[in-house]
């Protein structure tokens, strides 16, 4: 995977963790809370894998201007 398409994923985990996030707050019943506390959870973990694979990404793109 490229770099524009991992950002362009960045992105989209992070609006969908936002998204989340308020749906947290304005949920009424406990079921909700959990329910919501779970995909949230998930969420956060595919936010973070993908931030993991760009930085290493971007530390390759590095590595290959300073060593052609």
């Amino acid at each position: 995977m490229y770099l524009p398409a991992l950002a362009r994923d960045l992105y989209k985990s992070q609006k969908e963790v936002e998204v989340l996030e308020q749906q947290l707050q304005d949920a009424a019943t406990v079921v909700k809370q959990e329910e919501l506390k779970e995909q949230l959870r998930q969420a956060k973990a595919e936010l973070e894998q993908i931030r993991k694979v760009m930085e290493g990404r971007k530390e390759q793109s590095r590595a290959s201007f300073n060593h052609p």
